[in-house]
């Protein structure tokens, strides 16, 4: 079975940083496009970033760009979230999910990933 598990959130002050991870097992990690969403308290899951199955191509939400990396290594099965100058704004459950061996132009909805981990708790205090 897939499985996606994140990891790297915590308690963190505002202009600091966090590396997230998403190991993944059940699945061909190198043939799936890789996403990362977010949902804070009383608010919708929204999109944060994603990149292609090869690492080449990745898109950023709007509210991040500038500020947050995607990147994977697929030879460890690992997905990351690399998050600088980290703002109240962020303080999320950050969910990683794989999608198609594409980028569809429907990146930011979450009915076009497949499966989806349990999630990692990002706090900023101000």
């Amino acid at each position: 079975q897939v499985q996606l598990l994140e990891s790297g959130g915590g308690l963190v002050q505002a202009g600091d940083s966090l590396r997230l991870s998403c190991g993944a097992s059940g699945l061909t990690f190198g043939a799936h496009s890789m996403g990362w969403f977010r949902q804070a308290p009383g608010e919708e899951r929204e999109f944060v970033a994603v990149i292609s199955a090869n690492g080449v191509t990745q898109y950023y939400a709007d509210l991040v760009k500038g500020r947050f990396t995607i990147s994977r290594d697929n030879a460890k099965n690992t997905l990351y979230l690399q998050m600088n100058n980290l703002k109240s704004e962020d303080t999320a459950v950050y969910y990683c999910a794989a999608g198609r061996t594409t980028i569809y132009i429907t990146y930011r909805n979450q009915a076009s990933y497949n499966h989806w981990g349990q999630g990692t708790q990002v706090t900023v205090s101000s």
